[in-house]
């Protein structure tokens, strides 16, 4: 069996109001978990200001270094949305009304309501082509391997099915979650060693604190399902032996 080659994938994130804390990030972990479905992982996030020439470097340099890019944020009607004036920047593109994208706008909005506002939601890079938007109109864009899509969470998730089809792949990446009532410093030992037998699969751990008590989190990430439950097998080995409680999940 010939295995799939790894894709990887960047995600950058804009806006002032994430960078404050006045709004969460929830963007990251949809696009992540629906990425690693398709066998994309995602290798690198970066959360930016909405200053032109940050979105302009920041595109320009991870659009080289992975397959795909998406960004999140800034292609809305008010003055700081900025990012496809950017986009169109940072691919040296024609900035302006789309006409494609201003049509759908036109026939989504009553005439008195398709305002000047509303109207710069078309405006992108002239030849970028279009992801369609079932929630609220405005539509996003792809410019070659970067996927414009809005900030708001219901509505890019919404969008996430028509572009589906636009993407290549490698094996879906699955995860396996071992909870324990432990510490860290309890399994770190055992945990590198089953990590150091097993470089297929990704093994992290995570404190939590549950009903008033300490916890870890042991994730196993990977492609390939029976390397994960011979990665499961060996840490539950270690877990009985040490007499360590496993939490069921709630």
């Amino acid at each position: 069996m010939i295995n799939k080659k790894e894709i990887f994938a960047g995600i950058i994130v804009i806006g002032n109001e994430i960078l404050s804390g006045r709004t969460k990030d929830a963007n990251t972990s949809t696009l992540s978990t629906w990425l690693n479905s398709l066998g994309i992982k995602v290798q690198e996030v970066r959360t930016i200001p909405d200053i032109e020439k940050n979105i302009v470097n920041t595109v320009n340099e991870l659009r080289k270094k992975y397959k795909y890019i998406f960004t999140t944020g800034g292609i809305g009607p008010t003055h700081d949305d900025i990012t496809a004036l950017s986009i169109s920047k940072a691919f040296n593109l024609t900035y302006g009304p789309h006409k494609e994208a201003m049509a759908i706008l036109e026939k989504y909005y009553k005439p008195r309501e398709f305002n000047k506002g509303r109207q710069k939601m078309a405006w992108m890079p002239k030849k970028a082509n279009l992801i369609l938007n079932p929630t609220s109109g405005a539509p996003g864009f792809i410019v070659e391997n970067v996927f414009c899509l809005p900030g708001v969470p219901s509505i890019l998730k919404s969008m996430l099915g028509g572009i589906t089809h636009k993407l290549v792949g490698g094996d879906p990446i699955l995860s396996h979650t071992i909870n324990l009532r432990t510490v860290e410093s309890e399994i770190a030992k055992s945990l590198s060693n089953v990590q150091d037998k097993n470089k297929d699969v990704d093994i992290g751990s995570y404190p939590f604190f549950r009903a008033g008590r300490l916890g870890v989190a042991i994730v196993l990430r990977g492609s390939k399902q029976g390397k994960i439950d011979k990665c499961n097998s060996e840490i539950i080995k270690f877990v009985k032996e040490k007499n360590i409680e496993i939490v069921e999940k709630d």
